[in-house]
C-alpha cells in the first residue's frame, strides 16, 4: 500500500508557503513570496503597500486546505468525491457562496477553444474521473505510470471545470495530494513558468507535462533532502545531560 512519506515539519510550512505563492499567482494574485510568508507563517500583512483583502484570504485559505490535505494523507484516506469538495470549500472560504458545491452554471474558461463540462454532466464526469485515478494508480507497475495517470487526471479535471471558481487552485492541490500519497515529493509550479503550464492543459499533453512533473519532482527532492539533514543535525533537548 502507497503512503505519505514522513516529511519534517519546516518543509511543510516551506510547501505550504510556496504552493499558496504560486498557486495564487498562476490564478492573477499580486501577493509576494516574502508577503506570504509574513501572512502564513506570522498571521499578518506584513507590506507597504496597499493589499486587497480577497488577495489575503486566497493566500491565508491555503493553510486550512493543506492541513486538511495532511491530515487526510495521515490517516491513509483514499482520495474521494468528498475530500475533493472540502479542499475546495477550504480554499474558497470566505471567497464563494456555493464553497464545496459543484457549479451550478455552466462556465467557460477565457481563451480555451473547448467547452467545460455542463452542470448536468460534472457529478457523475467528476465520479468517472476520481474511479478512473484511483485505479489506474492503483494497477500502475512504475513510478512513470503513475506519473502520467496524475497529469492526465488534472489535465481533465481542470477540462471539466468542476466549480463555479477556484478550480485551478484545487485542482493543483488534489495533484500534490495524489503525489504526496504515492511517495512522490511536491509539485509547485512556479507562477513564472505559466505560459508552459497553460499549454500542456490546452493541448491535453499528458506525456509532456509528465515529465515537466518529473523533472520539477527531482529538483524538489533535493530541496526536501535538505531539510531532512537540517532535521537530523538538530540535538534533542532531551538528549543533553
Amino acid at each position: 500500500m502507497n503512503r505519505m512519506k514522513k516529511l519534517p515539519n519546516e518543509y511543510l510550512d516551506d510547501i505550504l508557503v510556496r504552493l499558496a505563492h504560486h498557486s495564487s499567482a498562476l490564478e492573477g494574485n499580486t501577493i509576494t513570496l516574502a508577503e506570504t510568508i509574513s501572512i502564513i507563517l506570522h498571521n499578518q500583512v506584513s507590506s507597504n503597500r496597499s493589499i486587497d483583502l480577497r488577495e489575503v484570504y486566497e493566500i491565508k485559505n491555503h493553510e486550512q486546505a493543506f492541513q486538511y490535505l495532511i491530515q487526510e494523507l495521515e490517516q491513509d484516506s483514499p482520495l474521494r468525491l468528498q475530500t475533493i469538495k472540502e479542499i475546495h470549500a477550504l480554499l474558497m472560504d470566505r471567497l464563494q457562496y456555493d464553497r464545496g458545491q459543484f457549479k451550478s452554471v455552466d462556465n467557460a474558461i477565457l481563451g480555451a477553444d473547448f467547452m467545460t463540462a455542463s452542470v448536468q454532466e460534472t457529478p457523475l464526469l467528476m465520479q468517472q474521473w476520481i474511479d478512473n485515478l484511483n485505479y489506474r494508480l492503483e494497477v500502475a507497475a512504475t513510478e512513470q505510470e503513475k506519473l502520467v495517470s496524475i497529469a492526465e487526471a488534472h489535465i481533465v479535471f481542470e477540462r471539466i471545470h468542476p466549480f463555479a471558481d477556484g478550480n485551478g487552485r484545487t485542482g493543483r492541490m488534489i495533484l500534490n495530494y495524489s503525489l504526496l500519497q504515492h511517495g512522490f515529493a511536491p509539485l509547485i509550479i512556479n507562477s513564472k513558468e505559466k505560459a508552459t503550464y497553460l499549454r500542456y492543459l490546452a493541448e491535453q499533453d499528458a506525456i509532456g507535462f509528465s515529465k515537466f512533473i518529473e523533472s520539477a519532482l527531482t529538483e524538489e527532492q533535493q530541496r526536501l533532502q535538505r531539510f531532512v539533514n537540517k532535521e537530523q543535525q538538530q540535538i534533542s533537548p532531551n538528549s543533553l545531560d
